[in-house]
């Protein structure tokens, strides 16, 4: 089974988690295939923008643990970390709907879209510190900017979830509703009829204030993720999670 599909139309190209029975926790294969989609997109002038959406009633459970622990990230070259740069400096607009389970890659993902719509069973979660491990996606400078360092704080040291009504209010999400899979396409049509070169334009400018910076963070999380991973702690932690949600 594909675990990534693609569908273009009307200048949208349609990235889909499809790993339903797993709640679309993403492996390295899949990184992979996301990467490789998104440097073709970049360069194809008939792809105008990308929507994200994931099958199933979760968009995400985050990073496949066990396939995590057999093939750990040993430097930027990794999948996981080629995935977040690829957002990072993506030059068109990035359209995502999540639902359900919106976990760590899920969450951070977000950060660098430029449209998030989610419906109301979404709950979001950053269980970095929980797992022996530091944010990754440059979350650590990019989250507090949008929701203020104090709940930044609270929400990374403890790892606990927060509710679609508290990302929305947070800025994290723009649109919550039953049919946001519906809208979030109707958005991406929309913007990809208007004329590229401005939409892409605009999108560099809204983002150049701090394009720079992010990209330096990513690196030194990269970095500390790295170490971080290969230490008993995040081993541990990461086994016991794993173990909790085998259970379920």
């Amino acid at each position: 089974m594909n675990e990534i599909l693609s569908e273009r139309s009307k200048g949208v190209l349609t990235l889909t988690l499809n790993r339903p029975a797993k709640m679309n926790a993403i492996n390295t294969a899949m990184y992979a295939e996301l990467v490789s989609q998104l440097r073709s997109a970049a360069q194809d002038s008939e792809i105008r923008a990308i929507l994200i959406l994931a099958e199933g009633p979760h968009f995400t459970a985050g990073n496949d643990i066990y396939d995590f622990l057999e093939n750990p990230p040993t430097n930027m070259e990794a999948d996981g970390f080629q995935f977040i740069l690829e957002l990072h400096n993506f030059p068109k607009p990035l359209i995502v709907v999540v639902q359900g389970s919106v976990v760590g890659i899920g969450t951070t993902m977000l950060l660098h879209c430029d449209v998030v719509l989610a419906t109301p069973s979404s709950v979001f979660s950053l269980p970095f510190v929980t797992l022996g491990l530091v944010p990754e996606a440059g979350s650590s400078y990019l989250f507090p900017q949008l929701v203020g360092y104090q709940r930044a704080a609270e929400i990374l040291l403890t790892g606990k979830s927060f509710t679609v009504v508290e990302a929305q209010e947070m800025g994290l999400v723009g649109t919550i509703a039953e049919d946001a899979r519906e809208q979030g396409l109707a958005i991406a049509e929309m913007i990809a009829s208007q004329p590229p070169t401005a939409v892409t334009n605009t999108k560099a400018l809204l983002k150049s204030g701090a394009h720079h910076a992010v990209t330096e963070v990513i690196k030194a999380e990269g970095a500390l993720f790295q170490m971080a991973l290969h230490s008993d702690e995040a081993r541990d932690a990461l086994m016991k999670f794993a173990m909790r949600r085998g259970k379920k």
